[in-house]
């Protein structure tokens, strides 16, 4: 009765999963069903036990879950020497803290490039996943994940079925958070990768089209917000413009004001020359020339002595 309960529980949330054609993936939306599935396997669970699920929606043939639980002072003191493909090294906290916590395993197989698209590259291996939810409630679904990360050691990922790089390439590590952002590291020798964080990895090397058809989920995408960022392109250089004739009309508007104040000054000096007494004007010639009149001091003999 258990079995066929969580049989419809998946199956609609796998219905609602994939959406109709042309529309995106949410990989968001694939985690809570995995962690549903994942939980459903864990049935008296031993303590850093791995547990594969069995219970996986037909319509998303080929990925694999799994399960492990474990104590969260166990796994800060102690590590996991080998959960799947990843190595979880000593001194791992979760926060919020709690006493047990279940580590839930991804490998999505071929549908890696439909949950986790990336324009211009090309898989070389499948997109590997893990997370952690608190495990003080077995039966509970769609749950927030804990936030694990790594201190001193980072947790290492060994890919063992990796595809040979096409001639000239080089593989990159791409790790996906859960909040949508994308990071690429070196590839350590072995095929191994490494993160302070959990989320999910894989192997990708860049693809050889110089320009690649964006995948599905992208071009819905696009095809949905081309307008808006037209128009945000629009108002860019609308912003541009106006703000270089703004510049312009105070460059225009300060050239003025210094030329006022220049003839402002000039007529200052002109009315303070108007002020001063005038001199008479006699013409000598043909040019005119100031003349005084008289000398306004006579002069003295320094000594009366007259030779």
């Amino acid at each position: 009765m258990r079995v066929g309960t969580c049989f419809l529980a998946l199956l609609s949330l796998a219905l609602l999963l994939l959406p109709p054609p042309g529309a995106g993936f949410s990989s968001r939306a694939l985690d809570a069903v995995l962690q549903d599935c994942a939980f459903k396997a864990l049935q008296r669970p031993k303590t850093g036990v791995s547990y594969d699920s069995e219970v996986v929606p037909s319509n998303l043939t080929g990925v694999r879950v799994s399960a492990m639980r474990l104590r969260s002072g166990s796994m800060r003191a102690r590590g996991v020497e080998s959960y799947k493909e990843f190595q979880i090294p000593i001194g791992v906290v979760e926060q919020p803290y709690v006493k047990r916590l279940v580590l839930v395993y991804h490998n999505l197989g071929n549908w890696s490039e439909d949950f986790y698209p990336l324009p211009g590259y090309s898989y070389l291996a499948p997109v590997l996943g893990l997370l952690s939810y608190s495990g003080a409630n077995l039966t509970a679904s769609e749950l927030p994940e804990l936030d694990i990360r790594a201190s001193d050691k980072p947790i290492m990922i060994r890919f063992p079925d990796v595809k040979p790089a096409p001639y000239g390439s080089v593989p990159k590590c791409v790790y996906f958070d859960l909040h949508g952002s994308v990071q690429f590291d070196i590839l350590l020798p072995g095929n191994m990768c490494f993160s302070y964080h959990q989320g999910h990895f894989s192997i990708v090397v860049e693809s050889d089209d110089n320009a690649p058809s964006p995948a599905p989920a992208f071009a819905a995408h696009i095809m949905k917000t081309g307008g808006k960022n037209k128009s945000k392109v629009w108002i860019i250089v609308g912003s541009l413009v106006g703000g270089c004739l703004l510049l312009v009309l105070l460059s225009v508007l300060v050239v003025r004001v210094r030329r006022a104040k220049r003839r402002m000054k000039i007529q200052e000096l002109e009315w303070g020359a108007d002020s001063n007494e005038t001199l008479f004007m006699a013409s000598i010639g043909s040019t005119k020339a100031p003349l005084a009149l008289g000398t306004r001091t006579r002069p003295t003999i320094e000594n009366d002595y007259i030779a």
